[in-house]
């Protein structure tokens, strides 16, 4: 697992008193809206919309909240008009950053990207030089107690493609589009997960050998993340478990 996948998991366990949740919910919602204005807003025949669904079920987003969100994707209730961009560039120590937006204001988010990664010893990269380092994946974390091979047998006929040791978790990794069968055959087996998302999977790595150079791109990403238009970040560093275990603040 990457050191920002590791840095996602420790985060989110820090638990929703330390989330800015109302932070959280509005980049959801946002997230449900188009995929429903993209896709229709039957969830049963829109893969992007059902997982956006799931997601911010598994964030407490209320069901009343998402449904409104569907229908100001679909058109049914009047909503804002939101373009996905995607960002590239890097980070110090050379590292790869995508970043994914939702915004209504293309120029005042682009100034703001750039901002960002200036501010905190980034830079913004040509399109294409940065997006080839990534693949998107399906991705579910399991805590450990489960056995191996009951995952294997749960999972595998569902799409599951790898599972990874990740030390206290598992990790188990699909094909985007196989990302709800494997969700819906875990659940069949009783199997409980404490993530599932689909998302960028950098194919090289970076690492971060410091806890100078690892703080410097952590600053960055929690900074990228604090913005309201930019949804999801991905980023190829590296950081070892032992280091990574002194950065939980």
């Amino acid at each position: 697992m990457s050191g920002h996948s590791k840095w996602a998991t420790i985060k989110h366990k820090k638990g929703a008193a330390d989330q800015k949740r109302a932070k959280v919910f509005a980049k959801l919602i946002r997230q449900v809206e188009v995929a429903a204005r993209e896709g229709g807003g039957d969830p049963a025949m829109n893969p992007a919309l059902r997982t956006m669904f799931q997601k911010a079920r598994d964030n407490s987003v209320p069901i009343d909240t998402i449904e409104r969100a569907i229908k100001r994707g679909t058109g049914e209730l009047e909503g804002v008009q939101y373009e996905q961009i995607t960002y590239e560039g890097y980070a110090s120590n050379g590292v790869a950053v995508l970043i994914d937006v939702l915004t209504d204001n293309r120029n005042r988010t682009g100034g703001d990207v750039r901002s960002i990664l200036k501010k905190n010893g980034g830079s913004i990269a040509e399109p294409g030089a940065v997006a080839w380092q990534f693949e998107r994946k399906g991705i579910i974390t399991l805590a450990k107690g489960v056995d191996e091979d009951d995952i294997m047998m749960a999972a595998l006929d569902a799409g599951l493609e790898d599972l990874a040791d990740e030390g206290d978790t598992w990790s188990l990794t699909c094909a985007p589009t196989d990302l709800p069968s494997v969700r819906a055959a875990l659940d069949e087996a009783g199997i409980a997960y404490e993530s599932a998302d689909s998302t960028m999977v950098a194919n090289l790595s970076v690492a971060l050998e410091t806890a100078d150079a690892a703080k410097s791109v952590l600053r960055l990403i929690d900074a990228l993340e604090d913005n309201d238009d930019i949804q999801d970040v991905y980023s190829n560093f590296d950081i070892a478990d032992e280091l990574m275990q002194d950065l939980e603040f």
